[in-house]
């Protein structure tokens, strides 16, 4: 409960900010949170892959680009009431799709009955890997594995380009060019 907490705190403060440093910052904080929470979940993989990408790579590149703007979000001129409204019709479906779900913790859920003791039973056979997790991570789900990191990497690569962009240099005195 004090890590919900503490992700909505930190939500109400990047709505309410309009420092963007400090929003980036704050955003870097709770994908810490985040990671934290999958730990507490038992989904370490998932927690490290958040930690990195969350608050390590998509901070620094956010405080790259903020490097390029201003930093100082401006005063909207009209109330966002539209942007209001979707995003609560988009947060109810959302908590209206929850109830389907089995309760949380469950063992008899067909995620725990169907696939998975499949894997647990079939991993160091049919991969040689003695870790599950990295057995259907590499081998039973290897391309879409390999389709999230190009996804990935591609991100990556086109948000540095656009970081690279054209700099604006200061002009100095200028110089005479002399003919012969």
């Amino acid at each position: 409960m004090v890590l919900l907490t503490l992700l909505a705190a930190i939500t109400i403060g990047i709505v309410r900010m309009r420092n963007l440093f400090g929003v980036v910052v704050l955003g870097g904080i709770y994908s810490f949170l985040m990671a934290s929470v999958m730990i507490v979940l038992d989904a370490v993989d998932v927690a490290m892959t958040e930690a990195s990408v969350g608050a390590g790579i998509s901070t620094v590149l956010m405080l790259g680009a903020l490097s390029l703007t201003k930093t100082e979000e401006s005063v909207p001129k009209h109330l966002p009431l539209l942007p209001v409204f979707v995003a609560v019709a988009t947060g109810a479906v959302l908590v209206f799709g929850t109830f389907a779900l089995p309760p949380f913790g469950v063992a008899e859920t067909p995620m725990n009955t169907h696939v998975a003791p499949y894997y647990l039973q079939n991993s160091i056979p049919d991969t040689s890997i003695p870790n599950v997790v990295t057995s259907v991570l590499s081998s039973y789900r290897g391309f879409d594995t390999l389709g999230e990191t190009t996804v990935i990497f591609t991100a990556g690569i086109a948000v540095l380009m656009l970081l690279k962009g054209k700099r604006h240099i200061k002009p100095g005195p200028k110089r005479r060019r002399v003919s012969r």
